[in-house]
């Protein structure tokens, strides 16, 4: 799959401009014309390579959750959706978020769809988004898409929230071992050093302190080498995760990873069964909503597997068997998806698988920090603890010679 920049006219003769995913220009040129849109021209879109930026000027999850809370209650109650627009931008404790809403309501003046202009936004309001509030102007219910936005974006807040707190124990506890060690290396292990040479002890140390001492001179002679190296290495990983090979190599080794996977795996089927059942409840058609489905999984294998599940519905198949073919999703998931199938009752039966892994993932996610706090801590004292004993030996002889 490649990304593709398109523009073209509507029905209206208004142009349009946007990105869309595709495995080749002719099929990107297709889905543009399926959405009732004249092509004007089509171009593959350049792989942009960033280094991450930090403080941006974005839009928090939190605000974007009031929006649409507030959105849903107002256009409830009747206001019309131009003085709903004013009121949020003009209220928003994000400024700059308020700006946009202002620019989106200037562009509803303007003559586009609340949809289309919300299109002109995509850091802020995803495919997912944009999509859904589409089917809402189409059939009338924008306020109960809203509402349904605002609990789906709470719900995988919420999922998000317990996978990062349960990766920050671990990232915290290796962070702090690769800073200790540094330290020690670069400071106090030479200080031990001058002060055995100062005993006349520096040519009886033991086997574990001159190893250390060993350690700790290499480190000094290289330190210049080993701070650039290890810079460079975490900007060529980011470099290396944003281009496609990188990140679905990554993507495959979390799915694969012993102790990550299983619960990597859980969240992938928790975010695609809420995203699809939020869709197909809201009127969305099933290829579409695959369609979005995958570009709103976050995993590439898991992203080719819903792409290949809407490929084969298209042909006139289920989604349950491209799903079991695809063997990423698990065997009650595809048998679930089956019966929903079965009974045209598909959004029902997705909503409850998501809710069922939500479950499933606190569950695993305890019991991947139960398992990963001793492994980090004998780690820790290890690795730290190894070598202040080792420092320390020679104290112990020379205090015993002293006697």
């Amino acid at each position: 799959m490649a990304d593709f920049l398109y523009e073209a006219k509507n029905q209206s003769g208004k142009v349009i401009t946007g990105k869309i995913s595709a495995k080749d220009i002719s099929t990107a040129e297709a889905a543009v014309k399926a959405q009732g849109l004249n092509v004007v021209s089509i171009k593959k879109a350049p792989i942009t390579l960033s280094l991450p930026s930090f403080g941006g000027g974005g839009v928090s999850i939190k605000d974007l959750k009031t929006f649409t809370q507030q959105f849903a209650t107002m256009i409830d109650a009747g206001l019309p959706l131009v003085q709903v627009l004013d009121i949020l931008g003009t209220q928003s404790e994000n400024k700059k978020f308020g700006a946009k809403i202002l620019e989106i309501k200037a562009h509803v003046e303007g003559g586009s769809t609340f949809s289309e202009a919300l299109a002109k936004y995509p850091n802020i309001f995803d495919t997912l988004f944009v999509n859904l509030v589409a089917a809402g102007e189409l059939g009338g219910i924008l306020d109960t898409i809203m509402r349904r936005l605002s609990e789906y974006i709470e719900k995988n807040e919420r999922l998000i929230r317990r996978v990062k707190g349960a990766m920050v124990y671990p990232a915290g506890v290796l962070t702090v071992s690769i800073v200790v060690v540094a330290v020690l290396l670069k400071w106090v292990v030479p200080t031990f050093e001058n002060m055995f040479a100062d005993f006349g002890k520096e040519d009886e140390l033991p086997g574990p302190t001159q190893v250390v001492i060993s350690l700790s001179n290499w480190f000094q002679d290289h330190f210049i080498i080993i701070t650039v190296g290890t810079i460079a290495l975490i900007v060529g990983y980011r470099f290396f995760v944003r281009s496609p090979f990188g990140r679905e190599f990554m993507d495959r080794l979390f799915l694969n990873a012993p102790v990550i996977g299983p619960v990597v795996k859980k969240v992938a089927v928790a975010r695609f069964t809420r995203t699809l059942g939020t869709l197909l409840s809201s009127g969305v058609p099933i290829i579409d909503a695959l369609n979005t489905v995958a570009k709103a999984a976050g995993n590439v294998v898991i992203e080719r597997a819903i792409n290949f599940a809407r490929d084969r519905i298209s042909e006139g198949r289920n989604m349950s068997e491209p799903l079991q073919e695809s063997r990423i999703f698990p065997g009650m998931v595809v048998q679930m998806i089956a019966v929903g199938e079965q009974t045209g009752a598909l959004d029902v039966m997705c909503n409850k698988i998501a809710d069922f892994y939500d479950e499933e993932v606190e569950i695993a996610i305890g019991a991947m920090t139960s398992l990963l706090e001793p492994i980090m801590m004998v780690f820790l004292g290890g690795v730290v603890g190894g070598m202040v004993i080792a420092m320390y030996l020679p104290i112990f002889s020379i205090a015993g010679t002293i006697e």
